[in-house]
């Protein structure tokens, strides 16, 4: 990162609040036309502790506060933009270098996300923007769309940040100092167990990655694995991989939607897919996993959710993941209960998504001058304000992490306990 990039916030790391802002010559108290706008858009978020600096050196922030933050604004074509749509347009001024960031670029998030919790419903504009957004479609080419533009950007690229497992989804973090591959591991473990897979037993997976997980389940629980992704650069690498280790007899990587998933399965599962189908389309996957199990079936599906319906953050789906939805448990329902699917176990992993989350951006920071060097500062600057808003975002509960283990109705081959969750 160069030393202009540099200048647009202090580590995002760094839990720090923003040093005094240098002597103005006039006062600021929020008296311009500028200013009450700024003012009336904090009142409309909560009254989080930020400070905004504008460029005639007058400085907005919420009465009786220490803001945590500022935000150096340089003109009033930056400050209209950002009014106009606030959770699309100030991302984007960020990400372009339009704006800068002094303090902690994660607390500055959580600092929003909490006071929005605590804010009045949007009205009037907001609503109609809201109103006016059309998530991306995830229609069979749509999907394929959607996921070219977030996965199949350069292998090279998230093998730089996503450790040695390359898993890009929630780790488990059986104690404070597990590390990330360590971590992923036991997720992958987790995920077994409660499947509680045996040796010669056939799995179906829908979204497999970069093929980490059916790697896992074939290698140490004996199992063989179907696994189903649309993402050419993830199959290729998974395809390879498995040649590699010694594997493909045992896991086949097929590119192909999971809707044409076809074949018996004892088990399905699917880990970081579900933010992609849809919820018009939950019914479809639940149809796809009935057919695919037999009377003794079962299966978990991992998914980043929300507590009640809404939808993902408008800049994460129109900049980076376009198509994507959170689901709340209610809206999850949809794939089981058409199919008459009995639900065994829902856990929260919330906590266990940021901590991943933390060491990704670690990771992303300490190659951050390669990332320029593939992509360009543009593009370093939009992937931490993910990275940042998604730790914020499970830091301050707007998101969850759900998974949830089910089996087909006549299946009494089931636990009595949760014993085998912790024992092997």
């Amino acid at each position: 990162m160069n030393a202009s990039d540099e200048s647009l916030m202090t580590s995002p790391n760094a839990a720090q609040r923003p040093p005094p802002a240098e002597p103005v010559p006039e006062a600021a108290d929020g008296s311009s036309l500028e200013g009450r706008m700024l003012g009336r858009l904090l009142a409309r978020l909560g009254n989080p502790e930020l400070e905004f600096l504008l460029w005639t050196g007058e400085r907005i922030a919420p009465a009786g506060t220490d803001p945590l933050c500022r935000v150096r604004i340089p003109s009033r074509a930056v400050l209209l933009s950002i009014l106009s749509d606030p959770q699309v347009r100030f991302p984007d001024a960020y990400s372009d270098g339009r704006i800068e960031i002094e303090g902690d670029l994660v607390r500055l998030l959580e600092t929003v996300y909490r006071a929005s919790a605590r804010a009045p419903a949007p009205m009037g504009f907001s609503r109609l923007l809201a109103h006016l957004r059309r998530p991306h479609v995830n229609t069979l080419a749509g999907s394929r769309a959607n996921i070219h533009h977030h996965y199949d950007i350069g292998n090279p690229f998230y093998q730089l940040w996503l450790g040695q497992t390359m898993a890009y989804t929630c780790a488990y973090y059986p104690t404070a100092d597990t590390t990330l591959d360590a971590a992923q591991t036991a997720k992958m473990d987790h995920v077994c167990r409660k499947m509680r897979l045996r040796a010669g037993e056939r799995v179906v997976e829908a979204g497999c990655g970069w093929g980490t997980l059916a790697l896992h389940m074939a290698r140490h629980y004996g199992v063989k694995v179907r696994a189903f992704n649309i993402s050419r650069e993830q199959v290729a690498y998974a395809r390879e991989r498995a040649e590699r280790e010694g594997l493909a007899g045992q896991v086949e990587y097929v590119q192909d939607d999971y809707r044409n998933i076809s074949g018996r399965y004892d088990a399905f599962v699917s880990v970081g897919m579900l933010e992609h189908v849809g919820v018009e389309n939950y019914e479809e996957l639940g149809a796809v996993v009935a057919r695919s199990l037999g009377d003794n079936g079962r299966g978990l599906i991992h998914s980043i959710g929300r507590n009640y319906p809404a939808p993902l953050q408008p800049w994460i789906e129109k900049r980076i993941f376009p198509g994507a939805h959170p689901p709340s448990l209610g809206q999850m329902m949809r794939i089981f209960e058409p199919w008459d699917l009995s639900i065994l176990d829902v856990e929260n992993l919330r906590l266990h998504y940021a901590q991943t989350l933390r060491h990704w951006l670690e990771l992303f920071e300490a190659a951050s001058a390669e990332v320029e060097r593939m992509f360009d500062a543009k593009f370093v600057r939009m992937w931490r304000m993910y990275l940042a808003g998604s730790i914020a975002g499970f830091t301050t509960g707007t998101l969850q992490l759900f998974q949830v283990v089910f089996a087909t109705r006549a299946n009494n081959d089931v636990p009595m306990t949760r014993a085998h969750l912790y024992t092997r």
